[in-house]
């Protein structure tokens, strides 16, 4: 189990329009959550359907989940549910916030940037691949999903079987084209590795210099070995060249001191 007391605890956004795949990302990473303990926040209970067999108890606000995982509905008041989730004991290991799908992201990011208890780690937006252009082409819709996608750190192109191959590629080029700060990441029924989403907090230990396979996804831990200038390294891991989607570790400067670094995205 990882504890983080006295830091802010770390919020992953998980957005896209209506259909996308956001309620089956969620309950993918709460059945892959390898003993962190997640907290969910949902507007209603009823826009996400968690799997019956993962639910220990209920009551009107918050759904307790194996593995020590929360699910709290938050209704129109989304800061006193956040504040709520800051008492809670065990404290959660990290939140992942699921907007209804036509809010926008960056505004969620703000309201929680107020809450000194809380910090945005990213934003993941969901976007189906049979419908997205047709959406963001939308008179009416178009402009809500261009904005989430300006302000997603990863996009997950979900529902990739359901098209072409040719398509995929024609999709992730123009994801590519449209949110250049984002990583796109293709996906079937939301089905990507948690590491991909959470990994800035799943802690496990790799052994250094061997990667793991898992579909497209590759993961390595690296051991430096020396100071480097740590922020011409954060800049080089997240450059579009390595095309990293999510990676964190520590580094020694040069000065001796010890720095955090973190990657999602092309964010660092």
């Amino acid at each position: 189990m990882i504890e983080h007391a006295g830091l802010p605890l770390q919020v992953t956004i998980v957005g896209g329009y209506l259909g996308a795949g956001k309620t089956t990302l969620v309950n993918h990473l709460l059945r892959n959550a390898d003993g962190l303990r997640l907290a969910v926040l949902v507007n209603e209970f009823g826009d996400l359907p968690i799997d019956a067999d993962l639910i220990e108890a209920q009551d009107d606000k918050i759904i307790s989940i194996a593995g020590g995982c929360v699910c709290c509905s938050y209704g129109n008041d989304l800061m006193l549910a956040m504040l709520d989730l800051a008492k809670t004991n065990p404290r959660p290991d990290h939140v992942l916030l699921e907007a209804s799908g036509v809010a926008i992201p960056e505004a969620i990011a703000a309201s929680v940037g107020l809450l000194a208890e809380f910090s945005a780690d990213g934003v993941v937006i969901l976007a189906d691949a049979e419908t997205i252009q047709k959406n963001a082409a939308d008179r009416y819709v178009g402009d809500t999903v261009h904005r989430q996608l300006h302000d997603a750190d990863i996009i997950v192109l979900n529902k990739t079987d359901l098209v072409t191959s040719e398509r995929v590629a024609e999709l992730l080029q123009w994801l590519r084209e449209i949110a250049p700060q984002a990583r796109v990441v293709p996906a079937v029924w939301s089905n990507v590795p948690p590491a991909t989403i959470l990994e800035s907090f799943l802690g496990r230990e790799r052994t250094a210099g061997k990667f793991h396979q898992a579909g497209m996804f590759q993961t390595v831990s690296l051991d430096l070995g020396k100071p480097v200038d740590v922020e011409k390294l954060a800049m080089k891991l997240a450059g579009e060249e390595l095309g990293l989607v999510r990676a964190k570790g520590f580094a020694r400067a040069n000065d001796g001191k010890c720095h955090t670094v973190q990657i999602v995205g092309r964010r660092w």
